[in-house]
């Protein structure tokens, strides 16, 4: 049996012949853009006008570039960018026929190539009014374009409970925007948020609230305070602690002093005084849909959080807990106390928990003792918030409507009544 002489090497010329599918064809010069026409239509809306338009330009043989449709209170502008055809004269002829004969007015711009590409620096504006005026929408594109950026797209997320835009925005850094947009939007009474595009937006999947004035309308302490005759008192030293005037934790400590002696059979009743704030169900049943997990982290107390994990489905809570010896409270916090650090500790933990990196976290709340988990988080909103942490969070909120937050990631009010099976109010 003769040896076999191993077969030679291919050489590099034919490594990359044009016979390989791998072969790489030398660079060739770009060539001249291509001819395109731009075909407008608009008129009143019904049934069939998009089959009709593409159905007149597939006669002409001609490639879609690009199209986009709006319709806005029945009326219809379609636009449609294909490459320019031979018979252009024909295809011009034969679209103004076919508009005449279906009651649209038509136009066709000549020009060549495709859509001017976005500029550096994209980001999606979330713009919320209630209501939105003209006023306020033209100062807040002022300010866009006075940043060197431009207005690609708009969207309407929602009409109700407020009116909620989306605005694509390009060619100014997200920093810059956001920094030019709050200042407007405090000027105009609109909320506006502004987060960088890309898939990092859509990955959010952990949400963490603030329980009392974000969850709930009210603060737990004074419903407690209520029965234990020192509700004034204790307002009075709430009201300090969520502006930073006093350390938090001092705070709780003194306002928890005058509950010393109170009848712990006073929770149930502290239970059902409490009132979930407008939206907090639909916004926690969309995001649980969604596939997000949601938590609660208070410095309130585990008396009443624990009532809302199981009436919400909460995947994640920490609050503080009043201690209680023979039925009546002594006064005193037992644990580690969930002051401003304790939040974002909280926050860390339930990101580790839920397997969710910090960047894919939010964060909700509205007192100076939020600040550290709003930083922490990926987006931190400020929901009816103290000044200082409203200039501190990446947006706020200040609309009385939780569900609002949905507006933020993206989610229209369509598409959360669709998931709830029809027009819901927000609840």
């Amino acid at each position: 049996m003769s040896d076999v002489p191993p077969a030679p090497a291919p050489s590099p010329a034919a490594t990359t012949s044009a016979a390989s599918p791998l072969a790489v064809p030398p660079a060739s010069p770009p060539g001249p853009e291509p001819r395109t026409l731009l075909v407008k239509v608009f008129g009143k809306d019904r049934p069939g006008i998009t089959t009709g338009l593409f159905t007149t330009l597939a006669e002409y043989g001609v490639d879609v570039v690009d199209f986009e449709q709006v319709v806005t209170r029945g009326r219809i502008v379609l636009c449609a960018l294909v490459t320019a055809p031979r018979l252009e004269g024909e295809l011009r002829a034969h679209l103004h026929q076919w508009a005449d004969e279906q009651r649209l007015q038509a136009e066709v711009i000549s020009g060549t190539g495709d859509n001017r590409p976005r500029g550096e620096g994209r980001s999606h504006v979330t713009v919320l009014g209630h209501p939105l005026t003209a006023a306020a929408v033209a100062a807040l594109s002022a300010r866009v374009t006075a940043c060197g950026g431009n207005i690609d797209r708009v969207f309407r997320l929602a009409k109700y409970p407020v009116t909620a835009v989306e605005l694509a925005v390009s060619g100014v850094p997200t920093e810059v925007l956001r920094a030019a947009l709050a200042q407007e939007a405090a000027a105009q009474r609109v909320d506006v948020a502004v987060v960088r595009s890309g898939l990092q937006r859509r990955a959010k999947r952990l949400v963490v609230m603030d329980v009392d004035s974000t969850l709930i309308q009210d603060e737990v302490i004074e419903l407690f305070a209520a029965h234990a005759g020192c509700e004034e008192q204790v307002a009075a030293i709430t009201a300090s602690a969520m502006r930073g005037e006093i350390d938090f934790a001092e705070s709780l400590r003194a306002r928890v002093a005058l509950l010393a002696g109170l009848d712990e059979d006073v929770v149930a009743k502290v239970r059902a005084a409490v009132r979930l704030t407008p939206g907090a169900r639909t916004l926690i049943r969309t995001l649980k849909r969604l596939g997000y997990q949601v938590a609660v982290v208070s410095g309130g107390f585990t008396q009443v959080t624990d009532d809302l994990v199981e009436r919400l489905g909460l995947d994640f809570a920490a609050a503080n807990t009043l201690e209680a010896v023979d039925g009546k409270f002594t006064g005193r916090v037992v644990g580690e106390i969930v002051d401003r650090a304790g939040k974002a500790r909280m926050l860390e933990r339930f990101a580790v928990a839920a397997g969710v990196p910090l960047e894919q976290t939010v964060a909700i709340g509205d007192g100076a003792n939020d600040l550290d988990m709003l930083n922490a988080a990926g987006l931190g909103v400020a929901f009816n918030a103290k000044p200082v942490v409203r200039e501190a969070a990446d947006t706020a909120v200040n609309v009385p409507f939780l569900d609002t937050v949905l507006y933020l990631l993206g989610i229209s009010r369509e598409e959360v009544e669709d998931a709830d099976g029809g027009s819901l109010p927000s609840s």
